[in-house]
């Protein structure tokens, strides 16, 4: 059975045993259903003592530090450690998060406290700061932060009696907090002579500015404001750690094991000492007291919680026990009753019933103990101790039957076998002995194949053969009893195994990702009935994966609890439940197995919510049997948006590249050009990895994106308008409820979010800092003030903004598979859902967190890849479109039925009034009822529909529809092909803008006296456009393959185009038919151009560094140009026809005489007095100032001089076209900058009279006219261009007192340099003999 997917039962967390004492205090109280609420690993927990019962709250994901209880008693507030901690609020009655609080805290929070109304917490972090956070937590809204100390702070509380007041102590110190406006401002505790200056633990507010705390010494310290006024000497013998105030008084806890009561003016009412009470012990050390009425719990260092009846205090009722701190890592059921043994570095060995949930016994040993096993009668229980000795107990009354020492290091492992007659035990001295029982446990055997420590051992049914695994993951067999090793293949065949318990070995080979550490999963237990397997790993997770698992990276189930390395794992002897231990947090955890007859049961059981990653999540995915992704979705997953360089690099890189400047700078740098260009008109629409992007705007106009401009499009006039407030590729588009604002995400180290108005064209707002390398989808509220964005970094994640403040209101990891859409609820704007890659999740806001559900799908199937999603008409409906043609219609978190809808993926999907529509890869526009019942109508994009007034041609029938938008009688459709057609009601269909489809367009040529350019691409068309005001597509020809550059004949009849296999064809510029096609290369054709005048000659030029000169007329190859050591970027001919001039990859610019091609050599002078009939090239002296200064980063690609020669624009890899003066002598001219295309600007071309430039961008597959305005015309509008970046050095443009002023360097003098000398150490430098205390670390 190789089969992958996840088993179908699954674990549900039913008890865990323990309480955080350790390292942790005031973590411990009564909510107000009088249950008891605690924190221990990564779990938060709710202990009814009336119905012995246990909630869980699962939110964290590391180990839980902190906890406070809102005043009302319903909430509660927990921290936990990690890299980037957060804090959970969420409700003790249903176990929900109600908010979550991060992205400001590192390493850990230490304190929480609520204030009096509730409204506001306070947390501390564990950073080298200790910074003090006040949070509006609902909101989850940071409100101030200040550094809290130098050294650790251990309470903090809110003063109940002033607002506005807090007060927090710790190490050598307590301060008093005043919180103005977003200002935290502290003012430190005067000790005086009144006490010592020591550590203060615990603190506790009064009325009059009156504060009690408690010490490391065991005096109460009392303050009035910030002086201490007086001490109460001798409260508890050590250290308070506790002190909680409650109507009747103050109770406080020690390190001395008692437990003290005083009244409001703090005079002792009563002590209550644990240690001298039945269940005390010397020792016993108290870490946290709740005081309720007549009631009092008590938390102690060692994982007891205590209920104190206050009539009857000397008999304190002991309500939970957990191991003590120490690592926890032996484990053992018993045979035949439902009992869990567990041992640990605490030493004591404890049997736990899993039907009370209770500790039955207990036994101290000598030794840490490190595994346990119970033989198979149930009669002995062995013990094997980290000093390399075992110790055999009787189960019925914990006495010793023997302790053996055999070995010096620890014992890892042991087992008895099914017989019972022997008993196999395995050190970290890499060998197994073999011990007879019956001969009280005389040695018998010894196992001595294994070069590393045993850690893992199962017998065989039979008892007669031993499995083991070792630290370096070899799996070794052995006869038994003799431990003579098995090498056979033959005679282990038909082994049967009594346990398995062993982490190598074929039939677990799946529980290991694909590229894994051998030591990283700690244990294992397989259910043979159940064909299932539990496993334990270092992360902290339990997973539950099919047994056998025979493929590695198997599909698992997986639930978080235990916070660091969960040591070890078994079955309960009957298969009920699962016991798992944590090392660190050395809890125990009881879950229960739920089989998969019973789930269709648990079904109306809403699925438990997660912050992480989930609660009980499926492995990557559930299935194995995943459908092949669609072609088209595969190729769009594939993309990558990362950049070598972004443009947000290009400050710093300047900087680098200062000193050449310098150099530079000395030399008279030409002028900026006076003439400038302005967008006009930009062929193109992002459709191939982008969807829903393309809407009407309230005035009817047309908005969506291409390269990095979003467009205004007015149909009735041609013409467009442009946003160009981005400087990469757009990625999403939304437009806001009232169709006036939209807002577009682009790509970036930082990328931003425009808002902008479609009437001004101007931004309304910018919001970045959250996202990296760009944001793929973004989606505006129904009231219009959110917006929710995803982001495409690894974990892609999902940001809630308030966009006119800018302000981040929640943010959460999305999903490790790429998201497609967001959509925030029209009725609740607190909830939103996201899908994508297998993935469907319904999200609702808590605070500065989301919380994510996985879609519900039951029985009807499993999660698709799902394209595009909306909202229906109640707020529990959604419907979304799958990659293989259904629609899932939602309601709640439910998939409640799927209709085919398309053949191939829906990509986009609209609600209307009532109905919805749908477009898919099919190439078919779909109308629906409200409930998805029938489909009243489809249209079909075809040719034979297109409407006279088209502004262009389809180039295939049914192109993939990538989004829909419906307005003013008419469905917009954008198509993958980069198409936008406006579909009538009544059937036509008017073709409005075009661009190329996917791939790199590289080949530009304007017409020699027409206004029309012709383009190749790699996406195989070749592409004849109008340049007059009707601006539409004229031709397009499909081509057997793609290409990157092409030219008009000097008569304007032909058309060369080179393609990327090496051939290139001459076919006839007004029908694109085949005239001629010639290979003789293999690689691409960079370039191709006809001689002037007659155009006698055709020079083509290849990639593999050489050029082929053809005569036209006569169709022959009459001259190869050799001699350049790179491939071929530019070609220019003299106006003679005479001379090619050349420019290589290797930045060499070379020349050769037609038609033979013999290499000549010329110099510079010569070259400038040369009449060129083009200039396209990008070398040599006359355009050496086109050069960046970080030339070495980016390239110069294209450039084109207008025909009287004096602007010469260039377009880079950066996206920048530039206009230069001509010629650009000396290093970094000065010019003019405009931003509209993407990455690469692959070509400029002028028109014939200059008219317009037309620009092509690479893999933005846009084409741009820019009109050429001369100078002096210039109205007042913003202006696109970006003058160069280096001015003013020395135009002298500053008066000298600014120029000075502008060159003070602020660097505070204090900083730089010691006023006076100074010897000797700082006090706290200085080695002390370090208290008993501190040696041990923490305050504990």
């Amino acid at each position: 059975m190789a089969d992958r997917s996840a088993p179908s039962c699954h674990l549900r967390l039913e008890w865990v045993y323990g309480y955080r004492g350790h390292q942790c205090r005031n973590n411990l109280y009564y909510t107000a259903a009088k249950e008891i609420v605690y924190f221990v690993a990564g779990v938060g927990v709710v202990y009814s003592p009336r119905e012995h019962r246990q909630k869980f709250y699962l939110g964290h994901q590391d180990d839980i530090i902190s906890l406070a209880l809102h005043p009302e008693r319903v909430l509660v507030a927990t921290g936990q450690v990690g890299k980037e901690p957060y804090i959970c609020v969420w409700d003790s009655y249903t176990v929900q998060t109600v908010s979550v609080l991060k992205d400001v805290h590192t390493h850990g929070i230490a304190c929480l406290a609520f204030d009096l109304d509730g409204q506001r917490l306070v947390s501390v972090g564990l950073d080298s700061k200790n910074t003090v956070c006040v949070w509006d937590w609902r909101k989850g809204k940071l409100l101030s932060m200040a550094p809290g100390h130098t050294d650790r702070i251990f309470d903090i509380s809110w003063d109940l009696y002033q607002p506005n007041k807090l007060v927090s102590c710790g190490v050598k110190h307590i301060k008093f907090w005043s919180l103005c406006g977003n200002s935290l401002t502290p003012k430190r505790g005067v000790f005086g002579k009144t006490g010592d200056l020591q550590t203060i633990l615990c603190l506790a507010c009064a009325r009059d500015e009156v504060t009690y705390s408690g010490a490391l010494n065991g005096d109460i310290y009392v303050w009035k404001g910030i002086n201490l006024v007086r001490t109460i000497q001798g409260a508890h013998a050590a250290g308070i750690f506790s002190m909680n105030a409650c109507e009747e008084g103050f109770a406080t806890g020690g390190r001395d094991g008692c437990v003290r009561l005083w009244d409001l003016n703090f005079k002792p009412i009563t002590v209550i000492d644990l240690r001298e009470t039945d269940q005390g012990y010397k020792g016993l050390s108290v870490r946290s007291v709740c005081w309720r009425g007549d009631h009092i719990l008590v938390g102690t260092q060692d994982s007891e919680i205590f209920e104190i009846v206050v009539h009857e205090r000397n008999k304190p009722f002991l309500i939970m026990q957990g191991h003590c701190e120490g690592e926890l890592w032996a484990l053992a059921v018993h045979p035949t009753k439902p009992l869990a043994m567990t041992g640990s570095d605490d030493r004591s060995v404890r049997i736990w019933s899993l039907i009370d949930h209770a500790l039955i016994a207990r036994c101290n040993m000598e030794e840490p103990i490190r595994c346990a096993a119970v033989s198979t009668d149930g009669i002995h229980l062995a013990l094997g101790m980290k000093d390399g000795s075992f110790t055999v107990l009787r189960v019925r009354d914990m006495t010793e039957v023997v302790h053996i020492k055999d070995r010096k290091e620890a014992i890892h492992e042991l087992k008895y076998s099914p017989d019972g007659n022997f008993l196999a035990v395995g050190s970290n001295d890499s060998s197994v002995d073999i011990y007879g029982v019956v001969q009280r446990y005389k040695k018998v055997g010894e196992c001595i194949g294994s070069l590393s420590f045993i850690t893992h051992m199962d017998w065989s049914s039979d008892s007669k053969y031993l499995q083991t695994n070792d630290g370096n993951g070899k799996r070794l067999f052995y006869r038994m009893p003799s431990g003579k090793e098995v090498t056979n293949k033959e005679e282990l065949k038909g082994i049967q195994w009594a346990s398995w318990t062993c982490v190598s070995g074929v039939e677990v080979n799946g529980i290991w990702p694909k590229y894994s550490d051998i030591n990283d999963i700690n244990s294992v237990d397989a259910n043979f009935i159940g064909q299932v397997m539990v496993t334990a790993d270092d992360y902290g997770i339990v997973k539950l994966f099919r047994y056998p698992c025979l493929r590695k990276g198997a599909k698992f189930k997986k639930y978080l609890g235990h916070s660091a390395h969960v040591t070890n794992v078994r079955w309960s002897h009957d298969h009920q439940w699962v016991v798992s231990i944590g090392g660190a947090d050395h809890s125990v955890f009881q879950w229960k197995f739920v089989p998969d007859r019973k789930l269709k049961d648990s079904l109306h059981i809403a699925p438990q919510e997660s912050l992480v990653d989930s609660n009980s999540d499926e492995s990557d995915s559930d299935q194995s049997d995943v459908p092949e992704l669609d072609s088209e979705i595969e190729q769009e997953t594939q993309i990558t948006y990362r950049r070598q360089v972004y443009k947000e690099d290009l400050p710093q890189l300047k900087e680098q590249c200062k000193e050449k400047r310098k150099s530079a700078a000395s030399k008279r740098r030409e002028r900026a050009p006076g003439n400038s260009i302005r967008l006009h008109f930009v062929h193109g629409y992002r459709g191939y990895d982008c969807r829903s992007n393309l809407f009407y705007t309230q005035t009817g106009e047309i908005v969506y994106h291409v390269a990095a401009v979003g467009v205004v499009y007015n149909r009735q006039q041609n013409t467009q308008r442009f946003y160009l407030g981005h400087d990469d590729d757009i990625l999403c588009l939304a437009i806001h409820p009232l169709k006036d604002y939209v807002a577009t995400g682009q790509v970036g180290r930082d990328p931003s979010i425009h808002i902008w108005d479609t009437e001004t064209i101007k931004p309304l707002s910018v919001l970045k800092g959250y996202h990296q390398y760009g944001v793929c989808a973004v989606d505006f509220s129904a009231d219009g003030k959110r917006l929710a964005s995803v982001g495409i970094d690894d974990n892609h994640t999902i940001v809630l903004w308030d966009w006119k403040k800018g302000e981040k209101l929640s943010a959460v990891r999305g999903s490790k598979d790429k998201i497609f859409v967001v959509k925030i609820n029209p009725y609740m704007p607190d909830k939103l859902i996201t899908v994508g890659i297998k993935h469907m999740k319904f999200w609702r806001r808590a605070g500065g967190g989301l919380i994510g559900r996985k879609g519900c799908i039951g029985a009807l199937g499993r999660t698709d890849t799902m394209m595009c999603a909306v909202y229906g008409w109640t707020e529990e409906m959604a419907f979304s479109g799958t990659s293989t043609g259904d629609v899932c219609i939602w309601r709640d978190v439910f998939l409640i039925k799927t209709v085919k809808a398309h053949d191939g993926p829906v990509f986009s999907m609209h609600a209307l009034e009532k109905g919805f529509v749908t477009g898919g890869k099919d190439g078919v526009v779909a109308l629906w009822d409200d409930t998805f019942e029938r489909c009243l109508k489809t249209y079909a994009i075809k040719r034979a529909a297109l409407a006279p007034g088209s502004k262009g041609l389809l180039l295939e029938d049914n192109p993939s529809i990538r989004a829909i938008s419906l307005g003013h009688g008419h469905i917009l459709v954008g198509t993958k092909n980069g198409e936008i057609l406006e579909v009538d009601k009544s059937g036509p269909i008017t073709l409005l803008v075009q661009g190329h489809m996917e791939g790199e367009v590289w080949g530009l040529a304007t017409h020699p006296h027409l206004p029309i350019c012709a383009t190749v691409s790699d996406d195989k068309t070749l592409r004849i456009w109008d340049l007059s005001p009707s601006h539409c597509m004229l031709a397009v020809r499909k081509l057997k393959k793609g290409g990157r550059c092409c030219c008009f004949s000097p008569d304007g009849k032909a058309l060369a185009v080179g393609l990327n296999d090496g051939s290139f064809l001459i076919v006839n510029a007004d029908t694109l038919e085949d005239l001629v096609s010639f290979q003789h290369r293999k690689d691409v054709i960079s370039e191709i151009r006809f001689s002037p005048g007659a155009g006698k000659y055709l020079a083509v030029a290849s990639c593999d560094n050489f050029v082929d000169i053809y005569n036209v007329m006569s169709s022959k190859r009459v001259g190869i140009c050799k001699g350049a050591s790179s491939y071929i970027t530019h070609m220019d001919w003299d106006i003679r026809g005479k001379l090619l001039q050349v420019n290589t990859g290797a930045k060499e610019q070379l020349f050769f005489e037609a038609p033979r091609g013999k290499k000549q050599t010329i110099p510079t002078l010569e070259v400038e007095k040369i009449g060129w009939a083009s200039w396209t090239s990008v070398l040599g002296s006359c355009c050496e100032g086109i050069w960046p200064i970080i030339g070495e980063v980016t390239d110069v690609t294209a450039s084109c001089l207008t025909s009287d020669s004096k602007v010469l624009a260039t377009g880079d890899d950066f996206g920048f076209v530039k206009l230069f003066r001509y010629p650009a002598k000396g290093k970094f001219g000065k010019f003019k900058r405009y931003v509209a295309h993407s990455t690469h600007v692959t070509n400029v071309r002028w028109t014939y009279d200059d008219s317009l430039l037309v620009t092509v961008g690479g893999a933005d597959t846009s084409l741009m006219l820019w009109t050429y305005e001369m100078e002096g015309h210039r109205d007042s509008r913003q202006c696109d261009s970006e003058e160069s970046d280096l001015d003013s050095e020395e135009d002298g443009g500053y008066d000298s007192d600014v120029t000075r002023e502008n060159e003070i360097n602020y660097t505070i003098k204090a900083l730089s340099t010691n006023i006076r000398p100074m010897f000797g150490i700082k006090p706290h430098l200085q080695q002390k003999e370090p208290t008993l205390d501190e040696r041990q670390g923490v305050v504990r």
